[in-house]
């Protein structure tokens, strides 16, 4: 038994099923789909999204790049080409049964980012899905975490989210879904037809 498996961290029963339902979404991918299928995150396909969320579980991979966090990342989309598709979806079977004890305690941060990276596959391949509230609340706060250092759009507006979050910020108003704004705060701009800017 690993140290604190007794323990359960807030957020981590959301992000067990959350993770639970990424990898139900990419086990139906084709294999085209898999390996070469659009994704809203420049240049990666679902298996490289895929390889990224399952290497956070891994820190020690993140060390030798300091705060070059984008090499890191890039690191582990690569690591999941070179391995066989089987292989990859055990690797991650493993990470959604039994998450690193750094995740569990970091569940609340992980789970906006696994939501962002969930909707990057399934927005990418043309697909859609009925957002779990707190998943939905999570993308969000990634999205005011995000644009703080990326684009500051969260310092130039006032969000207005449609479907149960109250307003946050100031300035001209953008209302959408929790979900479709915390996608824009990150930059994902393809969601930006589903806003209304005031």
């Amino acid at each position: 038994m690993r140290p604190l498996d007794n323990v359960t961290f807030p957020f981590e029963h959301a992000l067990r099923a959350e993770r639970h339902r990424l990898l139900e979404t990419v086990a139906a991918l084709s294999d085209e789909e898999f390996d070469h299928g659009a994704t809203l995150c420049a240049g990666w396909s679902p298996r490289d999204v895929l390889g990224h969320v399952v290497g956070l579980d891994y820190l020690t991979t993140y060390l030798p790049y300091g705060a070059r966090i984008n090499a890191a990342n890039e690191a582990q989309a690569v690591r999941a080409r070179r391995i066989s598709r089987g292989r990859l979806l055990e690797w991650a079977r493993h990470w959604a049964e039994r998450p690193a004890t750094t995740s569990r305690i970091g569940a609340a941060l992980l789970l906006g980012d696994l939501g962002v990276h969930h909707q990057d596959i399934l927005r990418g391949l043309g697909r859609t899905r009925a957002v779990p509230g707190d998943v939905a609340t999570a993308i969000f706060r990634e999205g005011l975490q995000l644009s703080l250092w990326m684009n500051r759009r969260v310092l130039r507006h006032r969000l207005v989210p449609t479907d149960g979050h109250r307003p946050v910020g100031r300035g001209p108003e953008v209302r959408g879904t929790r979900e479709a704004l915390g996608l824009w705060l990150t930059g994902r701009d393809s969601v930006a037809g589903e806003l209304e800017f005031a």
